[in-house]
Parts: structure tokens; sequence; C-alpha cells
């Protein structure tokens, strides 16, 4: 964890606005310094610094928010993120093409969404996009 801290991955302002405790448990840190040695400190070395807009959400907070039921993000294996100077499709696939990952999602042309899963990567490649108010997940970074 040479770039980042845990603490970056679980700050929330949501979480301190409406008093939510976004503390995580053992197996999230374990999960979260994984994410930062194999994802997130490569991808700092690669492209420069990364803004990590989420990170880590308890379950509470992940409802809070809208959240999927099944987020990684609530076990610590997600990430959403940007790189100034970079667009969110360069970023999703030079992950894609250089760092295991579980999902890489170039969400809503805004952000980058990414997941490592050490238990087994499925390297889903994905672009989110709305139709109406629908979430639509498309094969491939757009």
């Amino acid at each position: 964890m040479k770039y980042f801290s845990i603490a970056e991955l679980t700050a929330s302002q949501t979480a301190t606005r409406r008093r939510i405790d976004n503390t995580p448990d053992e197996e999230a840190i374990d999960n979260l310094s994984l994410l930062l040695r194999h994802v997130l400190d490569p991808l700092r070395i690669a492209l420069g610094p990364v803004f990590i807009s989420s990170g880590y959400r308890s379950p509470r907070l992940n409802r809070a928010i809208g959240g999927a039921r099944n987020s990684q993000h609530v076990v610590g294996q997600a990430a959403d993120l940007t790189i100034s100077g970079h667009d969110v499709a360069t970023v999703a696939r030079f992950i894609r093409n250089n760092l295991p990952h579980d999902q890489v999602i170039s969400e809503f042309g805004q952000w980058v969404h990414v997941s490592y899963n050490e238990a087994g990567n499925r390297t889903q490649a994905l672009t989110a996009v709305k139709r109406g108010r629908k979430t639509v997940y498309l094969q491939g970074i757009a």
C-alpha cells in the first residue's frame, strides 16, 4: 500500500453527514488491502494520481446511497475512481488490459468502478449506461 491508505477507502461524506458508521470489519480490510496492492497502487504508478470517490461502504451506508444489494463495495473489494488527465474509457481500458480485476466498469462516462476478488476474478469489462431510468450494462468498454 504505497500510495493509498485504508482510511482513504473508507472515507464518506454521506456517512459523516448522516452519522453512519463506515468502519470495515477484518475481512473488508483484507479485501481493501488486496485491491490496493493488485490494482490501485499499480494504477497510480502507471497513470498518475487516482481520486477515489467511493471505496468501502458499510451495509447501512450502501442502503443509504441506493447501492446494489450485492455490491462488492460492502465487502471491500471495489472502488470508484477517476484520474485527472485521462478519460474514463481510457482508464477502464488500461485496467482491462494491464491489471488483474474482477470487474472494470466505465460508469456513465463519469467514473470507473473496479473490483478485485482474490477467490477468483471474472475479468469482466462493462459499460454502464442509462436507458430511461434503468441502468444497463453493456459488454466491453465503450
